[in-house]
C-alpha cells in the first residue's frame, strides 16, 4: 500500500540510512518501529497508530495550527509548552518532525505511557512532569475542539506525575555581589547606567520576573510611595509590590531620565548613550544582566536568581511565607517554600556538631 504522506516524506528518508529494528509493545498489540540513531541521540519512534495528520476543513490554511492549543497563554508560557511539544513530537516522528502537523488527537493511553517512559529516562522528575502536563493541555485542547471523544481523552491522559527531587538550580546573589554590579552601574556615565541599576533594583529588591519587568509601564510605577503596579503578571495575577531605600532612589533616577511621556517604564539605549523609545525584551534583560557581572567581575546568574534571591532574603529576614507569596505573585504558598533557604542553613550548622580528629584543623 502508497505510505502516508507524512511518513513517505519525513520518516522514510530517516529511515534509509539506518539500521531498523522493531520493537513490540504487548499492551494492545501495539508496534512501535524504533530507529537507532547512534549514541547520545534520542531515536526516532513511530506509533503505529499515528495516522497521516488531517484537520477540520472549516480551519482556513493559513490558521497557526499549533497556537490553536495555546490560546489564552501568556507569551512565556506559550514558549515552554512549544518547547515541551517539540520534544515529545521528536520522540514520536524523529528530529524533523513538524510540531504543527502532527495529529495529537490520535494519542491513546499506550502512547502517552510510552512517552512517559521516555522522559523519565532522559529528564528530571521536574522537566518530565513540565513535558507531561504539556503533553495533557493539546490533549486537552483536542477534547474541547471536537477533535477527541471524552473516553479517548480521559485515557489518553490518564498518566501518573513523575516522583523524585532533585537539587535546586540556580544560586543566590550575595550582598557583596549585588554591591559590586551596582557600582558598575552607577560608573557609567551614560543613560544606561542608570537604567541597569533600576533594572536590577526590580528583579533583587522587587522580586519581579523579567517578563514582568519589561511589562512596565510609566503609570505602574509611584515615586511617591515607591509603589509598583504588576499588570503583566504569570497566570494574569496582578498584584501591587513596593521598593525601599536605594531600589526606589534607582528607579526614581531612571524615570526622571526617562522623561514622563507614556509607554513603557524601561526604554532601549543604544551604544553612543541614545534612548530609543522602544520596550525591552525578555532576552535583553538577559543581555544586560550578562554585561554587567562581566564587568563587576562576579559569578554568572539569571534573573530568576535575582527573584529566588529576594525570597530567601525575606524569608530570612522572618518574613511570614504567605506574605512573600503575595509579593511574588504565586498562586500557591508550595511554590514559594521551595525558595526558602533556612533548611540548608541548619543543615550547615549541625555539621559543626561532628568534630574530625584531623591533625592540625
Amino acid at each position: 500500500d502508497e505510505l502516508p504522506e507524512f511518513t513517505r516524506t519525513v520518516l522514510e528518508p530517516l529511515r534509509q540510512p539506518l539500521e531498523e529494528r522493531r520493537v513490540t509493545i504487548s499492551h494492545e498489540a501495539i508496534q512501535y518501529r524504533k530507529l537507532d540513531r547512534g549514541v547520545g541521540r534520542l531515536p526516532v519512534l513511530q506509533p503505529a497508530e499515528l495516522a497521516r495528520p488531517t484537520w477540520p476543513r472549516e480551519l482556513p490554511a493559513d490558521f497557526p495550527r499549533i497556537q490553536f492549543f495555546s490560546c489564552g497563554r501568556s507569551p512565556g508560557s506559550r514558549r515552554a509548552m512549544t518547547q515541551a511539544l517539540r520534544v515529545i513530537a521528536e520522540l514520536l516522528a524523529g528530529p524533523e518532525a513538524d510540531l504543527a502537523a502532527l495529529p495529537w488527537w490520535n494519542i491513546q493511553y499506550q502512547h502517552s505511557q510510552f512517552i512517559r517512559s521516555l522522559l523519565m529516562e532522559r529528564y528530571s522528575p521536574a522537566s518530565t512532569n513540565k513535558m507531561l502536563a504539556a503533553l495533557r493541555g493539546v490533549l486537552r485542547e483536542s477534547w474541547r475542539l471536537g477533535f477527541m471523544d471524552a473516553e479517548a481523552y480521559h485515557r489518553a491522559i490518564d498518566i501518573k506525575t513523575v516522583k523524585g527531587t532533585t537539587i535546586p538550580k540556580g544560586r543566590s546573589v550575595g550582598a557583596g555581589e549585588m554591591g559590586a554590579l551596582v557600582a558598575d552601574c552607577l560608573s557609567d556615565p551614560s543613560p544606561a547606567g542608570i537604567r541597569d541599576a533600576a533594572i536590577l533594583a526590580l528583579l533583587y529588591a522587587a522580586g519581579l520576573r523579567r517578563s514582568e519587568v519589561v511589562g512596565l509601564d510609566l503609570e505602574d510605577y509611584d515615586t511617591e510611595t515607591g509603589g509598583l503596579k504588576i499588570i503583566a503578571s504569570k497566570g494574569n495575577k496582578a498584584r501591587t509590590v513596593y521598593l525601599g531605600n536605594g531600589a526606589k532612589a534607582a528607579v526614581t533616577g531612571w524615570s526622571n531620565i526617562r522623561g514622563d511621556e507614556t509607554g513603557s517604564l524601561l526604554y532601549r539605549i543604544r551604544k553612543g548613550g541614545k534612548i530609543i523609545k522602544e520596550r525591552l525584551t525578555d532576552q535583553a534583560i538577559w543581555i544586560i544582566l550578562e554585561k554587567r557581572f562581566r564587568a563587576a567581575k562576579v559569578k554568572p546568574f539569571t534573573p530568576h536568581d535575582l527573584r529566588r534571591t529576594f525570597a530567601g532574603e525575606m524569608l530570612d529576614a522572618g518574613v511570614d511565607l504567605v506574605t512573600v507569596q503575595h509579593l511574588m505573585g504565586h498562586a500557591s504558598p508550595v511554590t514559594t517554600s521551595r525558595y526558602d533557604r533556612r533548611d540548608e542553613k541548619t543543615k550547615m550548622e549541625a555539621t559543626t556538631k561532628i568534630h574530625f580528629p584531623m591533625v592540625g584543623y
